[in-house]
């Protein structure tokens, strides 16, 4: 399954107000796992920023002024991302300046059902608590240390880790071909068994849990199940 995970910056909040896209960035995920494919696109909005935008992703009128327009990379970006699901933080916001900008240059528009909103996933799991994109990272122990501003590529790799920890963590690749050696035809079958380790795992539990684990299921008596399965 591929998914995009997409973010833009914009110089405001309305596009029927004439705000415009500058920055789109996105990365590519397939079966939950990042391939390291990107793409990332600033856009000359052909209007001037206004200061509280510039504030927000500090790009402003000298920096976009040579970059090109929306028209000249739409095929592009299309292309990029596809029949895939669009994972979108506040998808609303970023489907609604996407389609005003294909709109404008007589382009089909994006259909609706083709974004996931993480703001909403994140809302039904915890709900009352804090949504935004850093709430989130501040939760699952995401490292944005480095987000001092907002950036459309960093925010899309950004919620790319919290998107995985919304549906239920992040998930190691199971392919059984690689390090070990082993064909999946293998490691399906019915007989198959891994190899020991050369040398046993060091435990992690300290004396004092051992003994306080010892003193626990002593007080449970003589017949108690555990003591049968560890002698």
């Amino acid at each position: 399954m591929r998914e995009i995970v997409l973010d833009t910056e914009t110089t405001g909040f309305e596009p029927s107000e004439g705000d415009r896209i500058v920055e789109i960035g996105a990365v590519e995920l397939i079966g939950h796992v990042s391939t390291g494919r990107t793409y990332h696109q600033y856009i000359n909005p052909q209007r001037s920023m206004p200061q509280a935008a510039f504030e927000v992703h500090g790009l402003g009128d000298e920096f976009l002024a040579n970059k090109p327009v929306f028209k000249d990379i739409a095929q592009d970006f299309l292309d990029f991302i596809g029949d895939a699901k669009l994972v979108i933080h506040n998808a609303a916001f970023d489907m609604k300046f996407l389609n005003a900008e294909l709109g404008w240059i007589d382009r089909p528009l994006l259909p609706m059902d083709q974004a996931l909103d993480t703001l909403a996933i994140a809302r039904r799991r915890f709900p009352g608590s804090p949504a935004s994109l850093d709430a989130l990272c501040r939760r699952f122990g995401i490292d944005n240390s480095s987000r001092t501003l907002h950036g459309a590529l960093l925010d899309s790799e950004i919620l790319a880790e919290v998107y995985l920890e919304l549906i239920g963590g992040r998930q190691p690749d199971f392919g059984l071909a690689t390090a070990s050696g082993v064909k999946s035809s293998d490691a399906g079958s019915a007989d198959w068994k891994p190899a020991p380790r050369a040398q046993a795992l060091p435990s992690r539990l300290t004396e004092k849990e051992i003994a306080a684990h010892s003193y626990f299921v002593d007080q449970l008596g003589g017949d108690v199940i555990w003591k049968k399965m560890s002698s």
